[in-house]
């Protein structure tokens, strides 16, 4: 049986899932974002609790939005009650087998990477246009780390020169969580789609954007024409550096359906020339992602 855990800001999610990755138990909590005492007592409950009814003990996976230092304390801003802790460890010891966390973009890969569409492709990226921007690698079913566990953060490398130069005469240069400015984490999610509508002409949520591109309305149309094609340059060197057999995009932007045909139409022009863009598709588990990657990282 495998566990996986979807520690997030406001809820921990817990999956079980059988030999043959069918979901068999689900649970939700809220996430003792200060206590990590309390933290680390929900999680050895709902191990214990499922243990119990399921009569054996499951592996443990944990997506977490952040990452594990090399000395494994735990490097995240939406759990402060983990930040700085050696989360892994902790919970080991009080459950008395391995424990294997990942960041939730990372767990997201690795759940789309061994669903049924994507069984043909060695590597698998995985792309959360959602409040953030960011990136999961998986090769051969197994997700790639790096030396920093910081593989595919992909929000923050930079805004390319012609994307930049394709958002007009006076661009924003939005400051970045991370401490630089114009990283991609602030313009291609969902977040930054509605800064840079705002920037440029007025404040409106993604899905109203959207409503009034779909409906003629011109700036939206000239925004998303723009949107997209900033997109394309900007995942035009990303594909170059990862050179992916499939793409899948997750997050609330990833369901604006139109993304699916202008993609293939503008990548190719941002790609060396011998290269053909891969496929790029929208995720198939959607916020379950988060859950079923974790409890996956125990299948490589």
């Amino acid at each position: 049986m495998y566990y996986g855990f979807d520690v997030g800001g406001t809820k921990i999610e817990f999956g079980a899932f059988d030999k043959q990755l069918n979901r068999v138990a689900t649970e939700r909590h809220p996430t003792p974002t200060q206590d990590y005492p309390a933290l680390i007592d929900t999680l050895v409950r709902l191990v214990e609790k499922y243990d119990a009814e399921l009569g054996q003990k499951g592996t443990i996976g944990i997506g977490i939005p952040g990452s594990q230092a090399e000395d494994g304390t735990v490097l995240t801003v939406n759990v402060p009650a983990a930040n700085g802790q050696s989360l892994r460890d902790d919970l080991q010891a009080r459950v008395g087998r391995e424990v294997r966390i990942s960041n939730d973009a990372n767990c997201f890969a690795l759940s789309e990477a061994w669903d049924v569409q994507a069984q043909s492709a060695k590597t698998v990226l995985g792309l959360i246009l959602g409040t953030g921007f960011g990136g999961g690698l998986v090769i051969n079913g197994k997700v790639i780390n790096g030396k920093n566990q910081m593989a595919g953060e992909v929000g923050h490398m930079r805004m390319p020169i012609d994307a930049w130069l394709r958002l007009g005469d006076k661009p924003p240069m939005f400051d970045c969580g991370c401490g630089n400015k114009g990283c991609l984490d602030n313009y291609l999610s969902g977040r930054g789609f509605e800064q840079l509508y705002a920037h440029f002409y007025q404040p409106l949520s993604a899905i109203e954007i959207i409503e009034q591109y779909r409906q003629g309305e011109p700036d939206a149309v000239a925004f998303v024409d723009c949107f997209f094609d900033v997109l394309a340059m900007a995942l035009g060197g990303v594909l170059t550096a990862f050179d992916p057999d499939m793409v899948v995009l997750g997050g609330g932007l990833s369901n604006f359906d139109e993304l699916y045909q202008a993609m293939p139409e503008r990548l190719p022009a941002h790609l060396l020339s011998a290269a053909n863009a891969p496929d790029i598709v929208k995720a198939q588990h959607g916020d379950a992602g988060g859950v079923r990657g974790a409890a996956f990282l125990h299948l490589t």
